[in-house]
């Protein structure tokens, strides 16, 4: 029973929250600590702050510690599930859909017109590391890392986590 407990706490906020971690905070509070009773106000607030500290998304974090201190292991699995199964069915739907209608020329015509908008943005995003990056270590550090990172991914195939990896430390090393 208590398995289905943690699952709701966190699965109804998945559904509600919209935009995110930050706005379904209040509903995961309203359901550990007004509705199950789980957490004080006090330690909710020590869960959200260690949330906060880490690294990736805050709801996940919170459901796989909460659930875990209601349910152990499996209470942790079931949290986290809970809390990524809303986003995951509508993926799946919306992709089903998407499958099912890829033929027709809306959806082409709809493809057309986000390819673009997807270039601009990762344009503007590369360019925004390039200048920060030029801005902050120079032109000839920044050159140096572009050329060396194209060079093992393009003619060496070396891959991109390697590389990123790679250039952390050499930030670490040299420009620190």
């Amino acid at each position: 029973m208590i398995q289905w407990k943690i699952f709701l706490a966190f699965f109804i906020p998945g559904i509600l929250g919209y935009g995110g971690g930050p706005s379904s905070i209040p509903l995961i509070e309203n359901e550990v600590v007004d509705r199950y009773g789980w957490l004080t106000v006090g330690e909710f607030s020590e869960v959200l702050a260690l949330g906060n500290s880490l690294p990736g998304p805050i709801a996940t974090k919170m459901a796989g510690y909460i659930g875990y201190e209601q349910g152990g292991i499996v209470g942790a699995i079931v949290g986290v599930f809970a809390t990524v199964a809303p986003s995951l069915i509508l993926m799946i739907t919306l992709l089903g859909l998407l499958y099912k209608f890829k033929d027709s020329p809306k959806v082409k015509k709809m493809t057309l017109y986000v390819k673009p908008a997807i270039a601009v943005m990762l344009g503007v995003m590369a360019f925004n590391f390039f200048s920060g990056s030029y801005l902050d270590i120079g032109v000839g550090q920044t050159l140096f890392l572009i050329v060396i990172s194209y060079v093992l991914m393009e003619k060496v195939n070396v891959h991109p986590a390697f590389v990123i990896l790679g250039a952390l430390g050499y930030g670490a090393a040299f420009l620190s």
